[in-house]
């Protein structure tokens, strides 16, 4: 397998040097010379969440139950396939709209998708829910006081907000909170920026209602469940579940799916701006790929777009969801595909699903 390093590689770099004694004695003596700043961070951090806890720091409340997902840490948890359990769950019963900051768009401001969308005016992530569930409103908008404002004034106003990425949002108290941490990259694991990747103290898990450890391996046993819910000490009432992710049997594009078995030994692109893409390229990995890894939400370059189109010529070039919003239209469609990914339930499931419909039927509000 042939891997191609980009430029905004730094994590990548780490990635490749992961295991090697050199880089985990280096790791060790660079968190301890960043722990100073972390301690600062995470003291401007408490200070802000005590003053929003005892209401010196007002948050917004809505007559409308809003559920925030979202985490700790910087990235790479699976908030995109939560997001879409939670549309597929709600949306047949509920007027359902979904909020997000929109990262990475080129827009400003507020924006309710519209036939116009794109992953430039939405950011990646939006689009891609708009794209898919066309039953439901998508909007953006940094400020989601204004946002979810902006939402309830339509005709007819949604009757649940889901709002993605907005843990540490603080300027809205959302009615249900749902924190997600990824296996093998727990909260309970990690330091507060910089040393580390959390953007606020583990304590700030106190604030949710469910917690979900995500891409778990699908045959986790019970003990190892166990041994992981002792680790992240979850307050009183507080749930912990245990989902993986689920890749689909196919890769799909506009004109039509290949079955991934077929593809996999067929010579292709592997294409991924996500975050951890390492399962990404494991499930459809064959003999031979190329292998182009950029950052999480990348802005790909027309030097990249034009590379990507050389090797599309006897190739297909297969990328993730996410990737797909913004690689779509640029790329011939008959050698651009997607493959699907799904967020399940190892155990628990129904519970689950009956704690937020629970939730939702009694809130008339979220205070």
């Amino acid at each position: 397998m042939q891997i191609f390093l980009k430029p905004a590689g730094r994590l990548k770099i780490i990635s490749l040097c992961k295991g090697l004694p050199f880089f985990n004695s280096s790791m060790k003596i660079l968190r301890l010379l960043l722990l100073p700043f972390s301690l600062l961070y995470g003291l401007v951090t408490g200070i802000r969440n005590v003053l929003y806890h005892n209401g010196v720091v007002t948050s917004a409340s809505f007559n409308v139950p809003v559920i925030a997902v979202g985490n700790l840490s910087t990235g790479g948890t699976g908030k995109t396939p939560q997001t879409e359990y939670l549309i597929r769950l709600l949306s047949p019963a509920y007027r359902l709209a979904v909020l997000s900051r929109g990262y990475g768009r080129k827009s400003k401001g507020y924006i309710l998708a519209d036939a116009t969308a794109s992953a430039q005016t939405l950011g990646d992530e939006p689009y891609q829910f708009f794209s898919k569930f066309k039953d439901i409103n998508v909007a953006v908008d940094a400020n989601r006081v204004a946002g979810i404002n902006n939402l309830l004034s339509l005709t007819p106003a949604p009757q649940v907000i889901v709002l993605d990425d907005a843990y540490q949002h603080r300027k809205v108290k959302a009615g249900f909170y749902i924190l997600l941490t990824a296996y093998g990259d727990l909260y309970a694991d990690d330091f507060i920026l910089p040393a580390g990747n959390l953007r606020e103290s583990r304590f700030g898990a106190k604030r949710a209602g469910v917690i979900i450890v995500t891409k778990c391996p699908p045959g986790i046993s019970v003990a190892e469940q166990q041994k992981i819910i002792k680790k992240l000490r979850p307050a009183d009432g507080q749930k912990v579940y245990f989902t993986c992710i689920d890749y689909d049997n196919s890769v799909h594009s506009g004109s039509g799916q290949i079955d991934v078995q077929e593809l996999k030994a067929l010579p292709k692109v592997l294409v991924a701006g996500i975050a951890k893409p390492k399962p990404f390229f494991d499930y459809l990995g064959g003999s031979p790929d190329t292998v182009k890894e950029y950052p999480d939400h990348h802005d790909f370059t027309d030097v990249e777009i034009t590379e990507l189109n050389t090797l599309a010529k006897d190739r297909y070039v297969i990328t993730t969801e996410k990737d797909y919003m913004r690689l779509k239209g640029k790329l011939p469609q008959d050698k651009l595909y997607y493959l699907p990914i799904k967020s399940r339930f190892i155990n628990g499931g129904d519970d689950f699903d009956k704690t937020i419909l629970n939730y939702v039927e009694r809130s008339t509000g979220n205070r």
